[in-house]
């Protein structure tokens, strides 16, 4: 007979656990997943003059509040996000990333995506998530960018600011990242 580990056995525990949580945990989870993003949001737009003009002219702004990226060798990241359009919430996201390389450390921090138009919209929408890099034109934007930008030079289709950094990570290394939409 073929006994578990103790650590499978605490997995296929905490799966089954997490397949019986009630749908009030879900969206007891998702609002305040909700409010904290909305309050990201609001902040970054109160201290970054280009977050809060290009995000009136935008299609929608996807916030993820916190992220948490750790890594050795081999890393990864993980976070939530709320799709705001119009100031509403329309849609809850996941954001996560493997990367290997030199590199250590661990650290958190919170990003927003303003989408500029309808086909960065549809670009998140389609297919099996949005994979950053691929598709749409992605900027980060810099405390230098962000000083010179107004809205008649905002020519690309996603900008993203990150926001709230907290840790340290170092290296160089090969990453990638996915954005997908979580089941309502």
């Amino acid at each position: 007979m073929k006994t578990f580990s103790p650590i499978a056995a605490l997995l296929l525990t905490a799966a089954i656990a997490s397949s019986l949580l009630p749908a009030t945990a879900l969206a007891a989870d998702r609002a305040a997943l909700e409010r904290d993003a909305r309050a990201a949001l609001q902040k970054l737009t109160a201290t970054v003059p280009a977050a809060k003009s290009l995000s009136k002219n935008a299609a929608a702004v996807l916030v993820f509040p916190k992220v948490t990226k750790a890594g050795l060798g081999i890393g990864g990241q993980y976070g939530d996000g709320v799709l705001f359009k119009q100031g509403k919430a329309v849609g809850y996201y996941n954001t996560s990333g493997a990367s290997f390389g030199l590199q250590a450390g661990a650290q958190q921090f919170g990003y927003a995506m303003i989408l500029m138009n309808d086909k960065a919209l549809a670009a998140l929408s389609a297919n099996e998530g949005f994979e950053v890099g691929v598709g749409p034109s992605v900027v980060v934007m810099d405390e230098g960018m962000a000083k010179t930008m107004t809205t008649t030079t905002a020519k690309d289709d996603i900008y993203a600011f990150i926001f709230s950094q907290k840790g340290l990570m170092g290296g160089l290394g090969v990453q990638g990242n996915k954005i997908t939409r979580l089941k309502d």
